[in-house]
């Protein structure tokens, strides 16, 4: 195995700053100095996709998951012909890079932000960055993350938290390009989410109840009246009719959360978020719904970005997270999510190495959304520990069961 090292954080975690969150962080892997031959196969594949194929595609509407599927893939054991396979698979989805209008610079980077037709010149840009933070690509992150009074890090969970889970695989597999790329990303797909954030005001609004439970709050969503009829089929189309015409609703649920104990309540999320995909299967539709595996993606990837990010920033991304997981909860006509769906699921004897084997090899396994959903399971797992093996019931329930995505039209 090749190293394993925790990233360098002098970029991000302030000396003397006391985290709010403080879970320790992932395994790290130094993927540029991978040793062995999958690792080695690993960073020539994310090398490879850096340089040929774009973040955006399909007219700039949907995201590149390569380094995802890749990524996840290696670390449930994928070896250099497993790869190669997913590689030249999930290749064939993919747009070569087009010029964009024109270059940014560091006077105008932000007067760019939200432009779709300016993803590789924002990718150029910040590899150009790299130079000047002597090729130190955190640094590079955390400067045009987390930096000015509206820091692009406040709306990492936007286009349904590509962005996010993008920065989170390149720290965890150490990638100086996926994390260009993520940046790339962020600046890209930036948009409105980030008031929610930067303006104090709608975080601020009086709920009309509190709860420390996210379990609790999910249950006054599902008898919400205003919401009764709102929305007729699901899918990310209701996002915006969300937004626009049922806000103060949202809003009021959305700041129902009441944060006492932080590190508690972060992992009672991560159990909503697998529940909220694995136990909903069966209510609304026999398969798996493709937005609500975006919920447990993205906390994953908060998880992930924790221990790393300034403490200021973790609050606030949590509740980014909080924010868009009602949003998608909602659009997707508020699903049933009984846990005896999974706590009487009966294993048969399968283990982690099985759902391993499901995500690197199994039938499903080109499937970015599939072999992400069930790393971030077996993740869930260990940062918690598995009483009663409820994420290992999850992650051989899905891996099962899984044959196609629905939630859309």
């Amino acid at each position: 195995m090749f190293q394993i090292s925790l990233p360098s954080l002098k970029s991000f975690r302030l000396f003397g700053e006391k985290q709010v969150i403080d879970i320790p962080p992932v395994k790290t892997h130094d993927i540029e100095n991978a040793q062995e031959k999958s690792g080695r196969a690993l960073k020539h594949l994310l090398k490879l996709n850096h340089a040929n194929h774009a973040i955006l595609y399909n007219d700039r509407k949907f995201h590149n998951h390569a380094p995802h599927l890749l990524s996840a893939a290696f670390l449930q054991g994928a070896d250099a012909d497993d790869l190669t396979r997913l590689y030249e698979n999930e290749s064939k989805l993919l747009d070569a890079w087009d010029d964009s209008p024109a270059e940014v610079t560091a006077e105008d980077w932000r007067d760019h932000l939200g432009c779709r037709e300016y993803q590789k010149t924002f990718v150029d840009f910040y590899e150009d960055e790299l130079v000047r933070f002597n090729y130190d690509w955190k640094e590079v992150v955390a400067e045009y993350l987390f930096s000015g009074d509206e820091p692009v890090f406040n709306a990492v969970i936007a286009d349904l938290g590509h962005p996010l889970i993008h920065l989170a695989y390149a720290f965890e597999m150490g990638s100086r390009e996926v994390g260009m790329e993520a940046l790339g990303l962020a600046s890209v797909c930036y948009n409105s989410i980030h008031n929610y954030t930067d303006d104090p005001v709608p975080s601020q609004l009086e709920p009309s109840y509190q709860s420390t439970s996210v379990f609790e709050i999910f249950e006054k969503v599902r008898s919400e009246k205003q919401l009764d009829g709102f929305f007729v089929t699901p899918g990310d189309h209701n996002l915006d009719k969300l937004f626009s015409d049922r806000e103060a609703v949202l809003l009021n649920h959305w700041n129902a959360w009441k944060l006492e104990n932080p590190i508690e309540q972060f992992r009672e999320s991560q159990e909503l978020a697998v529940a909220l995909m694995v136990a909903s299967h069966g209510d609304l539709s026999e398969k798996y719904d493709f937005f609500l595996v975006h919920v447990l993606t993205t906390s994953h990837a908060v998880r992930v970005l924790l221990p790393l990010i300034p403490a200021k920033f973790q609050i606030p991304l949590v509740r980014q997270w909080w924010l868009i997981t009602l949003a998608i909860f909602m659009a997707q006509l508020r699903p049933e999510t009984p846990l005896d769906r999974i706590r009487d699921f009966d294993l048969k004897g399968r283990d982690w190495n099985w759902t391993a084997e499901q995500a690197v090899k199994g039938e499903y396994s080109t499937d970015a959304h599939y072999v992400k959903a069930i790393w971030a399971l077996r993740q869930t797992a260990t940062t918690w520990g598995d009483q009663d093996n409820f994420y290992l019931k999850a992650a051989v329930k899905f891996a099962e069961e899984f044959s196609a995505w629905v939630g859309f039209i």
